[in-house]
């Protein structure tokens, strides 16, 4: 009965939180693509030179502290009032820094309007902090029904204030307003659905406690916030804003889905095998099957969408944006492997080995320091190139540990990836090459989602893959629910 109580909780775990990727991120991405119509890639650019920094201090607000509530066993309220008191601490006193640093940041980048974005998107890192608790403790129930009420409504709400700033002509500030009312608006939400309530009690027990665990982490989820950006900070310098704009749309593209999946099977893997700590068989049993569910998905979506990224672009968002077409394929081959890293890395912090999870992270951005060197002496497309490989490379390392410990080694895992890369190349395949016919890219695309969708569907009902059929009964199951209520 636990194990079948845990599985409807993982299951439903999944479907919230892919509703929320389906609904909330997909209003998004709708507005993106209105807001790719109206603005230039040079405004993208300056966007993405202020995310950068944003992006890096976010790290230092949490400090891994969450992760160290969702995998306790018992939580106290002292323990929510403490992680609360930390993150506003930190959010404001980042806030500041970021106010202080932003002329020289826009001296580096001899770019003085960078100024005034930098300053007014820093309330963005407080604006964070006030959901922080409000997510762990859903996290903790396995409860994402509550964060996709949130992120719809704060999806949409930011995205018509975005839409109508940029139809008025306020370029890159439309952007800036379009981010800040969805994560003002996604925390207000959080606080009118949740019921919490925080009281200023600190407990110096609760904290030495999240600082025990969380600070490997925190700094483990610096080094990779900041390799993650060094790609746009290199581009930034190195190149032009235009430049910057292309990679950063081609990039978004590419983790609409990976970093979004992979976001979901993070939030629901890492509690729900926590909650296995102390059965081996069954963690293991589970762990596998994440994996091979987790992969099928991910490779075969993400690789379908590299094959068909010229008229995906075209279609969705202009010619003007061909650059990003070409950089897509290969950021969509590296991200891939997303979700499969993070559960993964989420074994480590259940076995609690913050210690290898640091240690593998810093082995990671030494050997990363190659592809953005690549960056800078060579072209934006060899230094994709570079990442594809670095990308296998981090899944060999994120793999060393638990395949000692569990018994699930990084060859077992590679055979259980295989037919979802062997299934994933050939519906890429069969599409790639309609690109090439002398046609409209409305009717190309068309044509590649038909034959893709086709391709996938013949190789599956004949080969029957365990994670093929799993993941079909799970979705019939989903519709037979949908149907009963309806």
């Amino acid at each position: 009965m636990a194990e079948q109580s845990l599985k409807k909780k993982a299951v439903n775990g999944v479907g919230w939180s892919a509703a929320d990727a389906f609904i909330g991120q997909g209003v998004t991405f709708i507005v993106g693509l209105v807001l790719a119509r109206l603005l230039l890639p040079e405004e993208y650019g300056l966007i993405g030179i202020v995310t950068i920094f944003t992006t890096i201090l976010l790290g230092f607000v949490d400090c891994g502290f969450s992760s160290a509530l969702i995998r306790k066993q018992e939580v106290s309220d002292d323990d929510y009032y403490t992680l609360f008191i930390v993150n506003m601490a930190a959010s404001v006193l980042m806030c500041l820094l970021l106010f202080i640093a932003a002329p020289k940041i826009a001296d580096f980048f001899m770019r003085m309007e960078l100024v005034p974005l930098l300053r007014v998107m820093g309330f963005i890192l407080i604006f964070q902090a006030l959901s922080i608790v409000q997510m762990t403790i859903l996290s903790r129930r396995i409860d994402f029904k509550t964060k996709t009420k949130a992120s719809f409504i704060s999806a949409t709400l930011s995205g018509l204030i975005g839409i109508v700033m940029a139809f008025k002509g306020y370029g890159v500030w439309a952007l800036i307003a379009h981010q800040l009312s969805r994560q003002l608006l996604f925390s207000v939400c959080l606080w009118t659905l949740n019921k919490w309530y925080p009281k200023m009690k600190f407990s110096a027990d609760s904290f030495r406690y999240m600082w025990n665990f969380g600070w490997k982490l925190m700094l483990s989820g610096l080094l990779e916030r900041i390799w993650n950006q060094l790609n746009q900070m290199v581009i930034g310098k190195y190149y032009s804003p235009v430049s910057l704009g292309q990679f950063s749309r081609s990039s978004e593209y590419s983790t609409i889905f990976s970093s979004n999946f992979g976001a979901i099977v993070q939030r629901v893997s890492f509690p729900a095998l926590a909650q296995l700590q102390g059965e081996r068989d069954r963690m293991v049993s589970a762990y596998r099957k994440m994996i091979k569910m987790t992969i099928f998905v991910s490779a075969i979506v993400t690789i379908s969408m590299g094959a068909v990224s010229e008229p995906l672009i075209y279609c969705m968002i202009g010619p003007q944006w061909h650059e990003a077409a070409t950089y897509l394929p290969l950021l969509c081959l590296a991200m891939s492997l997303y979700p499969i890293h993070a559960i993964n890395l989420n074994m480590l912090q259940i076995q609690n080995r913050t210690d290898l999870y640091l240690y593998f992270e810093i082995i990671k951005k030494i050997v990363g320091i190659v592809p953005i060197l690549i960056g800078i002496f060579v072209s934006i497309y060899w230094m994709l190139i570079a990442s594809v490989i670095f990308s296998f490379f981090a899944f060999f390392l994120n793999t060393s540990y638990s395949g000692r410990s569990l018994g699930y080694s990084t060859w077992m895992q590679l055979k259980d990836m295989a037919p979802s890369y062997a299934v994933a190349f050939a519906v890429a395949i069969s599409v790639y090459f309609l690109k090439y016919l002398p046609l409209s890219n409305w009717i190309i695309l068309t044509l590649q989602i038909i034959v893709g969708i086709a391709v996938f569907g013949v190789i599956n009902e004949a080969v029957k893959l365990e994670e093929y059929c799993e993941v079909k009964n799970i979705a019939f199951e989903y519709i037979r629910k949908l149907t009963k209520q309806s």
